[in-house]
């Protein structure tokens, strides 16, 4: 989807860096490149080298990262040491078929799909490269800026730590980041202080027990019943351990057992995801998610294996770093192009590079104005208004040229 009308800007622009026309239809180009050519996480090789190629011939020397997918990019005096201001991109898709029906660019890929908008932040952190690069070679670029586009956002716990290694924060002050959001419309973003996304982990629980015959219950661990309990009463049992507002919930989405309706089985699997909202009670998760499971089951004398995998922290906007974006989207497109964001109950791995140095992450509308039809992410139907590639670029581009770190 694409508009090509600009009727939401304020006027003339107060800074240079505006996208040019062909650059524009261009990006939209790219994008649907990617889009119907998808790739899962650390599988990125196509994508990896369609980037790479396209820095290269503005000039620019890419390095493909040391995992073997995904690269960073520099645009600035190599000589001028100053920390710069790092563009993220997620550049990996999901393993889901693509439903589109009516779309040109939908996947050629049997069960990949770009359904979580990973492609338009590929492309906005590429235009921005772009437009960077072109602003440097005119003197017009005070500070050096870095591109990065990392592979295997979606795989947890997440491409970020193995780019992390690979260096990609050396040299780098503050970092900035797009989600896009199908609940705003195009050429608006969305902003919060503080946490914007939730932690997100993963859990595997195994139930082992005496099996038998239904006929006498009994004389088994009645392994079913115990399952049932641990999916019913641990989420209820984590939920008053912890202050409610930290919203931690365990939620399943995976029950297995048995085979024959009058036996007893010896083994029950679970498997589900762990989120909550607040960063202390995501460290004190685990501890009280393995209690809560192991009194369950003890009460019906069944043995449990806990396999608790750590996803991501909550992605924890420093205020700062949001108002930078916020001053970069008033200047390109004016401050009522600005609305306030909810906490998502999502994960997302931009929070490990939040560990290391300050940032932020934006919601990019993708909402076509005037459309009501829900195109939720994760989603095999989900497809963006493509003049978000634009809002993003300028917005990127105005942040670097603003960018004043302390």
């Amino acid at each position: 989807m694409s508009r090509e009308s600009e009727a939401d800007l304020p006027g003339e622009p107060l800074l240079p860096g505006a996208l040019p026309e062909a650059l524009r239809a261009e990006l939209v180009a790219f994008r649907r490149d990617l889009h119907m050519h998808p790739e899962l996480g650390n599988q990125e090789f196509r994508t990896t080298a369609a980037i790479k190629a396209r820095l290269e011939q503005a000039g620019l020397a890419p390095r493909v990262l040391a995992i073997g997918t995904g690269l960073i990019c520099d645009i600035g005096d190599p000589d001028d040491v100053r920390p710069r201001l790092a563009l993220r991109a997620d550049i990996d898709a999901l393993p889901i078929p693509d439903t589109k029906s009516d779309c040109a660019y939908r996947s050629t890929v049997p069960d990949r799909a770009h359904a979580c908008g990973h492609d338009v932040h590929t492309t906005v952190v590429l235009g921005a490269g772009l437009v960077l690069a072109g602003l440097h070679a005119q003197g017009l670029l005070a500070r050096p800026v870095r591109l990065i586009f990392q592979p295997a956002e979606e795989v947890l716990p997440g491409g970020a730590p193995d780019a992390i290694d690979s260096g990609v924060l050396d040299g780098v002050g503050r970092i900035v980041g797009v989600h896009c959001d199908p609940k705003v419309d195009a050429g608006r973003i969305g902003l919060r202080h503080g946490a914007i996304t939730s932690a997100c982990d993963r859990l595997e629980v195994s139930l082992d027990g005496a099996g038998g015959h239904t006929a006498r219950p009994h004389l088994t661990t009645d392994l079913v019943t115990a399952a049932a309990r641990v999916v019913t009463d641990v989420p209820a049992l984590v939920g008053k351990r912890v202050d409610a507002r930290s919203g931690l919930a365990v939620t399943w989405g995976r029950i297995e057992s048995g085979h024959a309706c009058n036996v007893i089985p010896q083994h029950a699997e679970l498997s589900g995801t762990v989120r909550c909202l607040d960063l202390d009670a995501w460290r004190a998760a685990p501890d009280l998610v393995h209690a809560a499971i192991d009194e369950i089951a003890g009460l019906y004398r069944a043995k449990s294996e806990i396999n608790y995998i750590r996803g991501v922290p909550p992605v924890v906007n420093d205020p700062q770093v949001t108002e930078l974006l916020r001053e970069a989207m008033a200047a390109r497109r004016g401050a009522h192009s600005i609305e306030d964001t909810e906490q998502s109950l999502g994960g997302e791995d931009f929070s490990w590079y939040l560990e290391h140095v300050p940032g932020a992450m934006a919601r990019l509308g993708v909402r076509t104005p005037g459309d009501r039809t829900t195109r939720d992410l994760h989603r095999g139907d989900f497809d963006a208004d493509e003049h978000a590639i634009t809002v993003g670029v300028e917005m990127f581009t105005a942040a670097a040229l603003l960018d004043r770190p302390v």
